[in-house]
């Protein structure tokens, strides 16, 4: 599977948001590239389309991987937004990396793909695997003693984890207030809809 080795902070400047989580690329108010400067309005759908591509970064995600998303939220019953956003956030990378048990999402994604991730007890290695309200998240018991993990985890330690999420369990589907409020999925629901 690809994934994006290229300047982080190029990308944070390109969404105007904080994709990787290093407010630093703030040093440059303007997007990069030659011609940046212009004053025109974008276009509605050059607003989606930026849109769709920042929540895609967020969550690492390629193209097709992230329309599919879209497709099995299209499909559920409620709120198509909502819902797409919580499969983003079950994803087990993502769960991995909000339970704090990794410092980004790519080194969740990498602990998973290492097999040093359980759920329920079982090693999974797929970091697309989808969570169900009651699931356990946990570390390896041998990788966990490892030095640079209770290093990381002294860290992270004063870091909040979401309120769905405690004691490395899903606890519940998380509502949309409970989730990053710098997204408008309604954007990428028009994208998609066209």
């Amino acid at each position: 599977m690809a994934r994006y080795t290229g300047p982080k902070w190029k990308i944070s400047r390109r969404e105007n948001y904080d994709i990787f989580g290093n407010e630093s690329w703030r040093k440059r108010p303007n997007p990069p590239g030659v011609h940046t400067t212009s004053k025109s309005r974008p276009s509605n759908y050059a607003v989606q389309f930026r849109e769709k591509q920042k929540v895609k970064r967020i969550y690492g995600l390629m193209e097709k991987q992230f329309k599919k998303i879209y497709q099995d939220a299209s499909k559920a019953t409620g709120n198509t937004g909502t819902r797409m956003l919580q499969l983003l956030e079950l994803r087990l990378d993502n769960v991995v990396y909000r339970l704090k048990l990794a410092k980004t999402r790519n080194q969740a994604r990498q602990f998973v793909t290492h097999g040093h991730v359980t759920v329920n007890g079982e090693k999974v290695t797929i970091p697309s695997y989808t969570l169900k309200v009651g699931d356990q998240v946990a570390l390896e018991a041998k990788f966990q003693k490892e030095d640079h993990i209770k290093v990381m985890q002294a860290e992270l330690k004063n870091v909040k984890v979401p309120e769905w999420l405690k004691e490395g369990q899903v606890k519940t589907l998380p509502t949309r207030d409970m989730l990053d409020q710098g997204i408008e999925e309604q954007q990428i629901i028009e994208f998609y809809s066209r």
